[in-house]
Formats: C-alpha cells, sequence, structure tokens
C-alpha cells in the first residue's frame, strides 16, 4: 500500500483550513455561510444534524461540485462559506481538500466533525427518513 488513510489525513490537514466548534457556532445562521453534512443519511437520521445543515453524502461531493457534472447542485456555484462536517472531522477534511483542488475557494471544515459540535451542547434538528 503506497498511502494509508492516516497520511491522506495528515496531508489534508496540512493544507486545508479548520475551525472549533466555537467558532463554527458564531458562523452559523450567518447569510452568507453553509453548513454541508457529508454523512450518510442513516447516520444524519440516527444522530441529527446542525439546523440548516445541506446534505452532501461523501461519496456525492465531487459530482455535486463540479458544474458541468449532470448532477451539479447549485449551491456549490454560489459566493458563499462552506463548512464541511462529518462524524469525527475525518471525511470532511479529506473532502475540505478535494473541494479546494475543485476550486472551491471559500471553505473550513468542523474539527471533531459533529460529535464535538453535539458534544458542546450546540443546537441539534432531527431528521426524518425520506420515503
Amino acid at each position: 500500500m503506497k498511502k494509508g488513510y492516516k497520511q491522506l489525513l495528515a496531508e489534508a490537514e496540512a493544507v486545508v483550513p479548520a475551525i472549533d466548534v466555537a467558532e463554527a457556532a458564531s458562523l452559523h445562521g450567518a447569510d452568507d455561510v453553509v453548513f454541508v453534512d457529508l454523512r450518510d443519511p442513516r447516520e444524519r437520521e440516527r444522530e441529527g444534524t446542525i439546523p440548516g445543515a445541506f446534505s452532501c453524502p461523501r461519496g456525492l461531493l465531487e459530482f455535486w461540485i463540479d458544474p458541468e457534472s449532470p448532477y451539479a447542485k447549485p449551491i456549490f456555484a454560489e459566493d458563499k462559506r462552506f463548512v464541511f462536517f462529518c462524524s469525527l472531522g475525518w471525511r470532511s477534511a479529506l473532502a475540505t481538500k478535494t473541494a479546494q483542488e475543485m476550486g472551491l475557494e471559500k471553505l473550513c471544515h468542523l474539527k471533531g466533525g459533529f460529535t464535538a459540535w453535539k458534544a458542546a451542547g450546540e443546537p441539534v434538528e432531527t431528521v426524518v427518513a425520506k420515503g
């Protein structure tokens, strides 16, 4: 194996901006900030999410960011700051690096992820299963 997840994470964390829960909480609700939940829909249904977060499962990120993709989501073309988060901050670090490489400029990820957000007593929204 050439690179394991630890090396990939270290490389991502060396180049992507990360914010802690206190800073994320201060940004939450701002009109120019979008929280992006990268977790699987089952995780969101089980644990909830940050209120108002846009759901973008990690496996779809590249397709949803690229404006040339038939699956592109207009939200990623908006002039907003994106705060990516997952459960612990691993997937969001990798996703933030990918999004940066794809040209998104105003972005960061939440250190400690949704787990840290919840542990800090920040608001949590229930997610209802679709279908």
